[in-house]
């Protein structure tokens, strides 16, 4: 493995949880092997924009390992207390290992595979994460019927596509900080997330912090790190 990659065993103690892979552009074998180490010395181990056929090949190894087709999420949990479930559902409704309140907000079922990798880096970081899903600004009243529990969360991540709005009215709406995903959904001038991008970074509600386009991973840890900082936060 000292060919292809030199793992971070440290970052956990850190940066509080340990290195994740990203596995888009890496062999299945690739991702086997750093998967299994970082298993063996971490009881825990995540991975973002796993293939089908990459997953095939890890869970075929690790048998305990758990893949999302929607986004491409692969975990394996063996630490005390682990984060338990088979479904999308059951992971964020598991009571182990679930501090504070981060909410994901989803614009549309097409952002959904982005707000999927963004829950579950929260939930398997150690947040207690609620997703809302379809609530975008074409229908208003959606977004506007969930005000309590975008009030009671700690952190917000939004994920949206097209004109990317939603962030802007759900900042306008609570007093904690707000992560902005754009998204690569839309049709020509959306620009593969470009304009969702450029409308966020525009905000002129106060609290709006944005991401790469389509960084649902990047949003689901700051979320965390806002919602579970060191002084309250038990460990990974």
């Amino acid at each position: 493995m000292d060919d292809y990659a030199n793992l971070d065993y440290d970052r956990a103690q850190r940066c509080g949880f340990p290195e994740v892979i990203y596995g888009a552009s890496k062999t299945p074998e690739q991702i086997c092997a750093i998967a299994e180490q970082l298993l063996e010395r971490h009881g825990v181990v995540v991975a973002t924009r796993v293939s089908a056929q990459a997953a095939d090949v890890v869970c075929g190894h690790i048998r305990d390992a758990r893949w999302f087709e929607r986004s491409g999420f692969l975990f394996a949990d063996r630490r005390e207390r682990p984060v338990e479930g088979d479904t999308l559902e059951e992971i964020l409704s598991c009571a182990n290992r679930a501090e504070g309140q981060v909410l994901v907000v989803c614009a549309g079922t097409s952002d959904m595979n982005i707000a999927e990798e963004a829950a579950l880096t929260a939930r398997l970081m150690g947040s207690r994460v609620q997703l809302l899903a379809d609530v975008g600004v074409a229908g208003v009243h959606r977004t506007l019927a969930h005000v309590d529990d975008l009030r009671g969360a700690h952190a917000i991540v939004v994920v949206a596509g097209m004109e990317g709005a939603l962030a802007s009215l759900v900042a306008g709406l609570v007093d904690v900080p707000v992560v902005g995903v754009p998204t690569s959904v839309g049709y020509g001038a959306s620009f593969g997330g470009v304009t969702a991008l450029l409308s966020m970074l525009n905000s002129c509600a106060g609290g709006v912090s944005v991401v790469n386009i389509d960084n649902g991973f990047g949003a689901g840890q700051i979320a965390h790190r806002i919602n579970c900082p060191p002084e309250r936060f038990s460990g990974f």
